[in-house]
């Protein structure tokens, strides 16, 4: 499973380059390149001890061959069921080195045909998500929100600040289908509801995007929903055009209108930058295979409330009957599994 002379000669690789005094003055790459040792020591001695765990176990299990202790023997199995559980978080980490995969990411989500159904479809989706962050440890901000006329929101940006969080969350691009009776409809009657999710990754200081001035279009508007009447009052919010491209980005977060075009800045970087992973993937004929599988327009994923409990992913047809649980941010088991499908 893993190519442990490979890792090792990379490391190498690394400390020579970091014992160069040439490269001193590269901070972005020496930084880089620290992160990765550091990410590499900690992988080789994980499978370094479970290796030593396994072969303790092996050897317990040659000397005990004709015991009749339970314990012993339930206790080694168990044992062997952690190895296995580590083996394949070690596996998972291996899969998560894309080219921005380790980047902190934005994510949007935008609610489709169906009124107050859709935009409170876009609030659970945006509950799942925060909860699944605030297991995981990972930071969240509100960007922009566009909130919904009796509930929800019509659309919402989030950022997600974490180690890989984009290469967790970069397939959940496509459109999520919810079924259950609706709370709004009086005569009860099952009600079915779909929200496109959008997940880019956010640049850092070692990635150039450049934006000329000529090239875009900014927009000023009043920023709705909360924030207090100086927000309402004033053209806080920004919305920025990216001619070329038509991309368009907005942000309302923040009560400085220079602070939100900073930030719709920063997005239109990020989203110009995941055009650009794109367009380099689509030169690799296996990502471009998948890319009809993971596109934007997809219908990605299902959550059946009602008349039944389900939750499908249509790309790996992996499912699960605990819509609860999945809805409350245990969604590790469909990341997992597209990561591994997709990689």
């Amino acid at each position: 499973m893993f190519e442990k002379k490979g890792l090792h000669n990379e490391l190498r690789s690394i400390d020579s380059r970091l014992q160069d005094q040439k490269n001193w003055k590269n901070h972005d790459l020496l930084n880089q390149d620290m992160k990765r040792k550091n990410f590499l020591i900690n992988f080789l001695d994980s499978i370094d001890n479970n290796e030593h765990n396994f072969k303790d176990i092996r050897e317990l299990l040659t000397i005990s061959h004709n015991s009749n202790d339970k314990n012993l023997l339930n206790d080694l199995k168990n044992e062997l069921i952690t190895i296995e559980k580590n083996l394949t978080k070690l596996h998972l980490e291996t899969l998560l080195t894309g080219k921005a995969d380790s980047n902190n990411s934005l994510v949007e989500i935008h609610s489709g045909a169906g009124g107050v159904e859709s935009q409170d479809w876009v609030a659970i989706l945006f509950r799942m998500y925060s909860r699944w962050c605030d297991s995981r440890g990972f930071n969240t901000e509100l960007v922009d929100q566009n909130v919904g006329d009796d509930a929800g929101y019509k659309s919402l940006t989030f950022k997600v600040r974490g180690e890989n969080s984009y290469g967790w969350l970069k397939y959940e691009n496509g459109v999520h289908r919810l079924v259950r009776i609706s709370p709004f409809d009086s005569q009860s009657r099952r009600h079915t509801s779909f929200a496109s999710v959008y997940c880019y990754p956010e640049i850092d200081n070692s990635i150039e995007i450049i934006i000329s001035d000529k090239d875009i279009k900014v927009d000023t508007f009043r920023a709705s929903g909360a924030g207090g009447q100086h927000v309402n009052k004033t053209d806080s919010a920004i919305r920025i055009t990216h001619l070329p491209t038509k991309i368009s980005v907005q942000c309302q977060s923040s009560r400085s209108q220079h602070r939100n075009k900073s930030l719709a800045i920063e997005m239109l970087k990020s989203k110009l930058y995941e055009k650009q992973i794109i367009k380099e993937e689509e030169e690799n004929k296996k990502n471009r295979d998948q890319k009809g599988e993971i596109g934007w327009g997809n219908q990605i994923r299902s959550y059946i409330l009602q008349p039944y409990t389900m939750v499908k992913d249509h790309r790996t047809n992996k499912q699960i009957s605990d819509t609860s649980g999945v809805l409350d941010g245990k969604i590790d088991f469909f990341l997992e599994n597209q990561l591994i499908k997709f990689s």
